[in-house]
């Protein structure tokens, strides 16, 4: 079931992409991405009120919050440098090196979380990489 998910994901990431390629244009980027993260905001919120689990926040630790507030750091890097890429580039090009992202994401798994390194998926970061290469290209 995971991979259900995981397939909307990229979906709406890709179509992200292509909205925010179309609704940046003229203005700046960092205004954008406020813009976007406010609806961002707003949604998740709605829905965590909406399944009713909001009360969950009382028993998140300081270890949750210190690696959440880290994680939206990223993240909020991550889409002002997105839609920068975005306003200066193609989304045929921006979008394939973003997902660069996924090969960084196995390689950090392997020395932060611990997690195995197999072969199948060592080729396939290795393919990441040689794509993302081509790309920039």
């Amino acid at each position: 079931m995971w991979w259900i998910y995981a397939l909307l994901s990229a979906f709406f990431a890709a179509l992200t992409a292509i909205l925010a390629k179309i609704g940046i244009k003229g203005i700046d980027t960092n205004l954008a991405t406020a813009i976007r993260t406010v609806v961002i905001l707003l949604l998740a919120w709605a829905i965590v009120f909406w399944k009713q689990e909001a009360n969950g926040i009382h028993g998140l630790t300081k270890q949750n919050w210190t690696f959440l507030v880290l994680s939206g750091l990223a993240t909020g890097l991550s889409w002002i440098f997105y839609f920068k890429a975005l306003q200066m580039g193609k989304v045929s090009q921006v979008a394939p090196v973003d997902k660069a992202s996924v090969a960084m994401a196995l390689i950090l798994s392997v020395l932060f979380l611990g997690e195995p390194l197999t072969i199948k998926t060592a080729i396939g970061a290795v393919m990441i990489i040689g794509g993302t290469i081509v790309m920039i290209l």
